[in-house]
């Protein structure tokens, strides 16, 4: 990888000196109370339970913390990267590795924006992971700005991780700028067609494209420290689904052109028909070694370097159980 080389410290720690932090924790929580925080917009009043297509209120429903050594090599470094997972998501996605939490729990944990920012500091002081990775944030981004509030006076420092399916509203993105460091989104799908049926979003690829767009803008291409650990930047995840069910041609060639050639990606083959998918023929089984070289070759062909490919087994490797006590990916 070619990647920039940087010892910045992170941007949010002068947004809450200058009381632009709580400003724009404020603005978002106000949106709760007619919730247009993704671009669902079902209006629904949070405060006052659990409604809306993601079935979240205001408090924070998660489903565990670790630090978690399976990420791409330059947020795990050799600490970990200190992952957050939430409860309940955006989309439905049919074959959703983590269906588990995404489509409900009932081994969660509900905490206050207090409770979140206790959490990011014992991932920190603790357990010294080099990043805080949100995992599937976006409805619960104005709880998590609030969060920061409070936990970067008790000394939170290190790179903020969003990391997202990518049906997020723009609008929303724009708020994060300056308080995510490195933004880690998907492009599931260069079809609406498949991204309605196969995961319940209306309009995803405007929406993953206009929000990736967003994120680019803030943070630009990946920087790395001196040992290789993420401190800024985009990072695109792409996953090869059977049948080009993902379009991936499309996908990686918008990315070349309207971002740039040198994004760095991280191609995953680790597709498992979980979920629903064992039932729709088009996603019932693994991607075969034709389309993973395929993918390879578009990337390839694309000159595009900067970045990972999982190997053919991955789909071997990947699986997490979150019903398991402790971290959900350790066997």
């Amino acid at each position: 990888m070619k990647n920039n080389r940087s010892t910045s410290k992170c941007r949010y720690g002068s947004l809450y000196k200058s009381g632009e932090l709580k400003r724009r924790a404020e603005a978002l929580n106000k949106r709760l109370a007619a919730c247009d925080i993704c671009p669902r917009s079902c209006g629904i009043n949070r405060f006052e339970g659990n409604g809306g297509y993601c079935r979240s209120g205001k408090l924070i429903s998660l489903a565990s913390h670790c630090a978690h050594h399976g990420e791409e090599p330059a947020l795990s470094g050799t600490r970990g990267s200190g992952t957050i997972f939430f409860n309940s998501c955006n989309l439905r996605c049919i074959y959703c590795q983590n269906s588990q939490i995404s489509q409900g729990n009932d081994r969660d944990e509900h905490v206050d924006s207090r409770g979140l920012a206790e959490m990011m500091l014992y991932l920190q002081d603790e357990l010294r992971c080099h990043n805080i990775n949100l995992v599937s944030p976006t409805h619960y981004v104005p709880q998590i700005v609030e969060a920061l509030c409070q936990a970067v006076p008790l000394g939170l420092d290190i790179p903020i991780v969003y990391n997202t399916n990518a049906y997020d509203s723009v609008e929303t993105i724009s708020m994060l700028d300056g308080i995510v460091d490195i933004y880690l989104p998907d492009i599931k799908y260069a079809s609406n067609k498949w991204a309605r049926k196969f995961s319940g979003a209306r309009r995803y690829v405007e929406h993953s494209r206009l929000s990736i767009l967003e994120m680019y803008r803030q943070v630009g291409n990946l920087v790395i420290d001196d040992e290789g650990v993420a401190q800024r930047g985009l990072i695109v995840r792409h996953l090869i689904l059977p049948n080009r069910l993902a379009g991936s041609d499309e996908s990686l060639e918008w990315l070349a052109t309207a971002l740039s050639r040198d994004v760095t990606l991280s191609i995953m083959a680790q597709y498992n028909p979980c979920h629903h998918a064992p039932a729709e023929p088009l996603l019932s089984r693994r991607i075969t070694a034709g389309e993973y070289r395929e993918v390879v070759d578009i990337v390839n062909g694309l000159g595009m370097d900067n970045g990972w490919l999982q190997q053919l087994d991955s789909a071997d490797h990947y699986l997490p159980d979150f019903h398991r006590e402790g971290h959900p990916f350790s066997r």
